[in-house]
């Protein structure tokens, strides 16, 4: 059965991304007829999906990872509010139907939430008296498996799926696991493989020669660049309390839905001015910037992370991995003006890697993620040092972003134990107005 849950996290990862790119394409058909339409689509795709998921899919909020990392560090009832199969089509669904106005977002995120929650579900099907014997430490064993699975299935990166296990699911690494781990990731990456073959997500990064020159103040700036952008990033999205007026806070906690269509006007007028550029996960902006095809503002990094946190701030499903490297990829793009004569794939990829740390502040995570994506081993001192600098950066801003977002489902207080939707930053206790920790 756990084979079977194994192969079922690949072919729904594959399903999805391939759901996820229809829906995008979709969206790109009408924004290059009717470059206006996402100024009406969007606010009301946003109303629509925060609607949704505060109605009928609470607790798939978000990117996922939050919800994961509670049922693996919180007791059992609340795996079971969050990794269930209604959570996951909502997860699918709505973010579907959040791509097709534009948002921001990434699947990459929502695959490793809905991992988790096949193969935890499949726990129903191992014998009751195993189950018994087993108890809590079989499902967290699943859960964590099956978020790796989804991590690798997505980006092609089985390497990253066991660092990511390790490094921010369970900030921990239990012997015993290992064996799960691997066998999860090697099934579903066949199955990923069989379907879509043997791919690089952003293509592969090919940098001329050996250690290129200015290579030390191009690790330096782009580690403190990105480290900033990032923890900045994870501040907004934690402390709104701090940054919103008292008005809009009220607004937002009384009328979700007006709010998130709100967001959805913001994503779309940015979205507009940037010529389309800010619409979409950047997956195709970030391997034109790799192919020297795309042409894109300096400014591009800012107006991506704004959409992004646009797209963030009403509490609709979406990930943040592929905006994170699309926003990485445009500080490496960025400090290439300052350093001419510094390969421009070199700086993009340690964006890519710089950004991603300080977003997640794993730094390992972020490095091998990039580093299967990459041909040169000129580089790899290079990244690491890079996501180092940048998650370290990240710290003097925000405490860890997915650990932080996931305290809201540990402390969930209500009598029967339902998980309520929330959007970031603001608290899971019912009979609060906009209570924010």
């Amino acid at each position: 059965m756990f084979w079977i849950g194994a192969v079922a996290v690949g072919l729904v990862a594959v399903l999805y991304a391939k759901l996820i790119d229809v829906g995008y394409e979709a969206f790109l058909r009408y924004v290059t007829l009717y470059w206006w339409l996402p100024l009406l689509i969007s606010p009301v795709v946003a109303a629509t999906a925060v609607w949704l998921t505060r109605r009928f899919f609470p607790g798939s909020e978000g990117s996922g990872i939050p919800q994961v990392i509670a049922t693996l560090h919180g007791d059992r009832q609340i795996g079971e509010q969050l990794l269930t199969w209604r959570i996951l089509v909502g997860k699918i669904l709505v973010s579907f139907l959040s791509i097709l106005g534009g948002f921001t977002i990434g699947r990459e995120g929502p695959t490793i939430h809905v991992g988790a929650a096949i193969l935890y579900n499949f726990r129903s099907f191992y014998p009751a008296r195993f189950r018994s014997i087993r108890g809590a430490a079989l499902e967290r064993r699943l859960a964590l498996a099956g978020a790796a699975a989804g991590l690798s299935a997505a980006f092609n990166a089985p390497l990253a799926g066991v660092v990511f296990a390790i490094e921010e699911l369970t900030r921990s690494f239990e012997q015993r696991t290992s064996g799960v781990l691997i066998t999860a990731i090697i099934f579903a990456g066949v199955v990923a493989l069989g379907l879509v073959g043997n791919y690089t997500y952003f293509g592969t990064i090919n940098v001329v020669g050996g250690t290129p020159r200015l290579i030390v103040p191009a690790v330096v700036v782009i580690g403190v660049l990105a480290g900033i952008a990032g923890g900045t990033f994870c501040w907004i999205l934690l402390n709104t309390h701090r940054w919103m007026p008292a008005p809009v806070l009220r607004w937002r906690s009384r009328s979700p839905v007006m709010f998130g269509a709100a967001c959805g006007l913001l994503i779309a007028i940015i979205g507009v001015c940037s010529h389309a550029h800010t619409f979409g996960s950047g997956y195709a902006e970030a391997r034109g910037m790799l192919s020297g095809e795309a042409q894109v503002s300096p400014v591009y990094p800012l107006l991506k992370m704004v959409s992004m946190v646009g797209s963030y701030l009403p509490g609709a499903p979406g990930g943040m991995f592929a905006p994170s490297l699309a926003i990485g990829a445009g500080i490496g793009n960025t400090v290439h003006m300052l350093l001419p004569d510094t390969q421009l794939p070199m700086l993009i990829a340690l964006g890519m890697v710089g950004y991603l740390a300080a977003v997640t502040q794993s730094p390992i995570t972020a490095f091998v993620i990039v580093i299967e994506m990459i041909n040169g081993h000129a580089l790899v001192l290079s990244l690491m040092a890079t996501a180092l600098i940048a998650s370290q950066v990240s710290r003097f801003f925000a405490p860890p972003l997915y650990e932080a977002l996931s305290e809201r489902y540990a402390q969930a207080d209500s009598p029967d134990r339902r998980i309520p939707a929330v959007m970031p930053g603001e608290s899971v206790k019912r009979g609060q107005d906009a209570a924010i920790h």
